[in-house]
């Protein structure tokens, strides 16, 4: 599928979580690959389903392999799936990400549009939708979102601030040479 054009700027495409086909979208001149937000259903409709971590580290690899073919063209890389607490956002840059989306943070902004609710795009399919509307609340401003005060422990407060923490406590200052840290999967921890 060819990266669609809009004044003369490479547009990213959205293929569906399957990650061997990063390849071939960044031979067509795509610059990033995401999966589907937290508000998609197409894991239980269509039986599909590519973990985040997985798919984001194999297009990081397939990025540094094109970026070896193609003579220095680097290729950005964007995570879109359930990016719904810091520790995700953290695991995704970790992981190869150049860039997130935070739909669902940004949803239970006091600002935010959907007053409490997020669904994303998929919901809207004419004749299969695979979304659904997801109730997130509401947690603070956006500022405090983004860069807190946090007044709670469980990473939906202050993004910004929990990265850095990471990024320190791992000792990195810097999000490209984050992104080559040694990540080590663990068996299934309970998430609290």
């Amino acid at each position: 599928m060819p990266a669609l054009r809009y004044n003369d700027m490479k547009c990213a495409y959205r293929d569906g979580g399957h990650p061997s086909r990063s390849w071939s979208h960044l031979g067509c001149g795509s610059f990033g690959r995401f999966g589907g937000g937290s508000g998609h259903t197409t894991a239980a409709v269509l039986g599909v389903a590519v973990p985040m971590a997985t798919a984001v580290a194999d297009v990081a690899a397939a990025r540094r392999e094109y970026l070896d073919e193609s003579g220095g063209r680097y290729v950005h890389v964007i995570a879109d799936g359930g990016m719904t607490h810091s520790g995700d956002i953290t695991k995704a840059l970790a992981c190869g990400a150049d860039a997130v989306m935070v739909g669902s943070p940004f949803a239970r902004a006091a600002e935010a549009p959907g007053r409490g609710y997020h669904w994303g795009s998929e919901a809207h399919h004419p004749d299969l939708p695979r979304g659904t509307r997801v109730r997130v609340g509401t947690v603070g401003t956006l500022g405090q979102i983004l860069h807190g005060p946090s007044t709670v422990t469980d990473g939906t407060l202050n993004l910004i601030g929990a990265l850095r923490r990471t990024m320190a406590t791992a000792g990195y200052s810097d999000l490209k040479e984050f992104q080559r840290v040694e990540v080590v999967v663990t068996p299934d921890a309970p998430r609290r």
